[in-house]
């Protein structure tokens, strides 16, 4: 049976993961591309260190956000929002969107690309001085989501 997710089973499968693949472009090409992410009900709170995505978000903020679920071929979930990308360069916004980042991946296996070990040491030395890039933490601020399934 395929169906519509209700929004109470978008925002479950958006709690329960943390690998996402975000969409974004600058204009003339698409790049989509994985990020661990977390959802605080509200927004997507993700990081990033300078690069293509970053740059391509700053200058074109709308994206698209997707997040799957695959039990079998025949059973899985499958989540689409659209919204904006916003840097949090609030100093007190962005240690707690990291603290909470962080938080959320910190008990979970994940890979090395995720960075959770970077942002936990920024997360402990917030009021040091900064001699390195910092990474870039942002929101996707939620316009629309949808989401389908099929199980069997």
């Amino acid at each position: 049976m395929l169906g519509k997710l209700g929004t109470d089973q978008i925002d479950a499968v958006l709690s329960a993961n943390i690998t996402g693949r975000i969409g974004c472009t600058d204009g003339e090409k698409v790049y989509v591309v994985p990020v661990s992410y977390a959802f605080n009900g509200t927004h997507i709170i993700a990081h990033s260190k300078e690069g293509m995505k970053i740059s391509m978000m700053r200058k074109h903020p709308q994206v698209c956000f997707q997040v799957d679920e695959i039990d079998d071929y025949a059973n899985w979930r499958s989540v689409i929002i659209w919204g904006k990308y916003e840097e949090i360069t609030d100093p007190r916004e962005r240690y707690y969107a990291a603290k909470y980042l962080v938080g959320h991946l910190m008990h979970r296996q994940v890979s090395e690309t995720a960075g959770v070990d970077d942002m936990r040491i920024e997360v402990d030395r917030a009021e040091e001085p900064v001699h390195h890039p910092r990474p870039i933490v942002y929101r996707i601020r939620i316009d629309e989501k949808t989401g389908r399934y099929e199980e069997h």
